[in-house]
């Protein structure tokens, strides 16, 4: 009978002693879960945002949007004066992304990045409606001033691809090469579809002076 009260007070007392040890752990492993959980959501809501409306989303748009001009401009889809208008409402959005970045410490507000997807919107639309229209340009011509014409095209589209052409050097390189394209038409018109020698000449000589300028605003180091 001694030995089992002896025992009963023997637990008792080993109880009391450990319980608050045994408490003190619980809490700690509770406060490290919530403590280690706290980081967590807030960098699953930082990443939600992130994933919605940043720079990076932005940048990753334009991006899109310059790959769709290209494939237009390889395919034919899109013709040299239709692509230069598309570049230049794209180098337009950039520098005004540029602007707002100035005016707050090079971040954008969720205002700014709402204004912008609104605008990459309304380009968006103008690139599906230009690449479906009537308007295209012959990615297989017989002639040579044709193939010429072909050949920048393509070395224009695979500088806006590789990114070795910002949207303002591919709208000003469109622009000159609509401006070939015209003139070599309205030669055409003017002498019953055919190109005299001396219109050849001076076609390719300009066309000698757009290849240089491709190749200079490839090269300059600007994206």
């Amino acid at each position: 009978m001694r030995s089992e009260i002896k025992f009963a007070l023997l637990s008792a007392a080993l109880a009391a002693f450990t319980l608050p040890g045994v408490a003190q752990s619980t809490n700690a492993s509770a406060q490290g879960s919530a403590s280690a959980s706290t980081p967590v959501a807030q960098g699953s809501a930082s990443a939600s945002a992130n994933g919605q409306v940043t720079g990076q989303t932005i940048q990753q748009r334009q991006e899109n949007q310059q790959d769709r001009i290209a494939n237009g401009v390889k395919s034919g889809e899109l013709t040299a004066g239709e692509a230069a208008k598309l570049e230049t409402k794209e180098s337009k959005l950039n520098q005004e992304e540029r602007d707002m970045r100035k005016l707050d410490n090079g971040h954008l507000t969720a205002a700014d990045k709402a204004a912008l997807n609104q605008q990459q919107n309304k380009l968006s639309n103008q690139i599906y409606a230009d690449k479906h229209n009537a308007a295209t340009q012959n990615t297989n011509p017989k002639s040579e001033v044709g193939k010429r014409a072909e050949n920048q095209q393509d070395r224009i589209a695979n500088g806006v691809q590789s990114g070795q052409l910002s949207a303002r050097e591919a709208a000003r390189l469109e622009k000159n090469q609509a401006r070939i394209n015209q003139q070599v038409r309205a030669d055409r018109q003017a002498n019953g579809g055919k190109l005299s020698a001396s219109e050849k000449a001076q076609v390719n000589r300009e066309q000698n002076q757009q290849s240089h300028q491709i190749y200079r605003a490839k090269h300059d180091g600007r994206r």
